[in-house]
């Protein structure tokens, strides 16, 4: 398998995460959508990053299909979604606030990095959404040492890369939980291998 990306993306860095704790073997492309964006096109014509090339040749996109996928090809042991309800849709929520918090933390950084006259309406309302996310997290937050649902998964995953993104890209200060919470996840070995400094483009 081709992860496309760059570690710098919560989105990509989710994924590759995801695969070395699989034990699944992929090359690593730290594509740009800036920078590469005739290679990415022609993978993917959202130009969009992560994308994932499945050793067939067929195309993934989206991180959280690309999970999903992967958690069906996952030996049983490994599986990081819960297969069985409540636990499953528990984890879905966890981990769609932890995208939806990287999301609305891009289209911040971008309004600001790309304008030369931004919107301070969408300013306020990215930072408005991104402020009740890390409240709604903060207060659902697993207590030391522990993480959201047993076992590390793939909501704990999600929440830890949006938080690294909204520090290193808004220098946002976290609430002391989610502070604590995304400590314990950044010194873990994976999250020390896939990763890399904020590059802006």
């Amino acid at each position: 398998m081709i992860l496309i990306g760059q570690y710098d993306s919560p989105f990509v860095r989710r994924v590759g995460i995801a695969l070395r704790l699989y034990g699944m073997a992929f090359e690593h492309r730290p594509w740009s959508v800036f920078g590469d964006a005739e290679k990415i096109a022609a993978l993917n014509p959202l130009m969009r990053v992560p994308t994932l090339v499945l050793e067939d040749g067929f195309v993934l996109t989206d991180s959280h299909m690309i999970l999903d996928h992967l958690d069906h090809l996952a030996n049983k042991r490994l599986v990081m979604f819960p297969r069985h309800e409540p636990a499953r849709h528990r984890a879905l929520k966890v981990a769609t606030l932890g995208t939806g918090l990287a999301e609305k933390a891009v289209s911040l950084f971008y309004e600001r990095r790309l304008h030369d006259v931004t919107s301070p309406a969408w300013e306020a309302r990215c930072a408005a959404q991104i402020g009740q996310v890390l409240t709604a997290l903060e207060a659902d937050c697993p207590e030391a040492e522990a993480w959201w649902f047993g076992p590390l998964g793939h909501a704990d995953i999600a929440v830890a890369c949006a938080l690294r993104f909204v520090v290193d890209a808004h220098g946002i200060a976290l609430p002391p939980k989610l502070a604590a919470f995304s400590a314990r996840a950044e010194a873990l070995p994976v999250f020390a291998e896939i990763s890399q400094p904020f590059v802006a483009p």
